[in-house]
């Protein structure tokens, strides 16, 4: 264990950083990033309690705020001093975290299937406690039943149309997580837990996409109103996918990002 991001690194030209979601890895947006690699540098960072980050020796970093810190720290070692960022589900609540907090950092914003939390104090407050008896889940029934429990939530309903060849590829990436981490992740970045950006996002000063899939009605109706309240953004609604765009229709995606990308140089 260490206090240090893992991260790979593939392509070249400008850099692009990526952040996978809760139960991801970098491994899981491989690839995406192949599919921009071509003129980009591609930073896919295992966030904490993921990947071959893993568990943090300080339990603390595993925070939100925290989170947002560590990414900065790593930019600065590999002396980026401004990057395009790509969060996808809990990736963009981090994504749209640091955008928030190093506005200077950040060039162009895409946030996939993503929020800036619960505006509600209430609200935030019962999403907390059901994340933390997830985490309590977590540690208790192991990784493998949690997995198995957490992709047969409605919000993953549409992947299940998809070659059980690609959702068993997937199945196995998660399970290389492993159940402390997991559940670290879940009480210090949970959406529960994270401080509500909802009247921040008027700080971020960089060009922003938001992307949904089509079949996902919640994060779409986020999308939306998240837009009104950016300087500068527009909106992709990706068709034939759900909540894992990267997953549903990679091809669309890669083709929207392409596009924002390059109108916004």
């Amino acid at each position: 264990m260490s206090n240090q991001l893992s991260f790979q690194q593939v392509g070249s030209g400008q850099p692009l950083v990526i952040l996978h979601g809760f139960t991801g890895s970098a491994e899981a947006m491989l690839p995406l990033a192949k599919c921009l690699s071509e003129e980009r540098t591609i930073y896919l960072i295992d966030l904490p309690g993921h990947g071959q980050t893993g568990l943090l020796d300080d339990l603390s970093l595993h925070g939100f705020e925290e989170t947002v810190r560590l990414l900065k720290d790593l930019l600065t070692h590999l002396d980026l001093e401004e990057v395009d960022l790509l969060g996808y589900s809990m990736g963009g609540r981090l994504a749209l975290g640091f955008a928030v907090n190093y506005p200077e950092t950040v060039n162009k914003l895409i946030l996939v299937s993503s929020s800036p939390g619960l505006s509600d104090p209430n609200e935030r407050r019962s999403r907390q406690r059901s994340d933390d008896d997830l985490a309590d889940q977590i540690i208790e029934d192991g990784v493998e039943n949690f997995v198995d429990s957490w992709m047969q939530q409605p919000l993953f309903a549409s992947q299940q149309r998809l070659d059980p060849a690609i959702l068993e590829e997937q199945r196995q990436q998660r399970l290389t997580n492993n159940a402390e981490g997991l559940a670290a992740s879940l009480r210090g970045a949970g959406t529960g837990v994270q401080p509500s950006l909802w009247q921040s996002l008027d700080l971020v000063v960089a060009d922003a996409l938001l992307v949904v899939g089509e079949e996902d009605s919640k994060f779409r109706r986020i999308a939306m109103k998240m837009s009104a309240k950016f300087k500068e953004s527009s909106i992709s609604v990706i068709p034939d996918a759900g909540h894992a765009v990267h997953l549903e229709n990679l091809p669309a995606l890669n083709d929207a990002i392409c596009s924002f990308l390059v109108e916004h140089q």
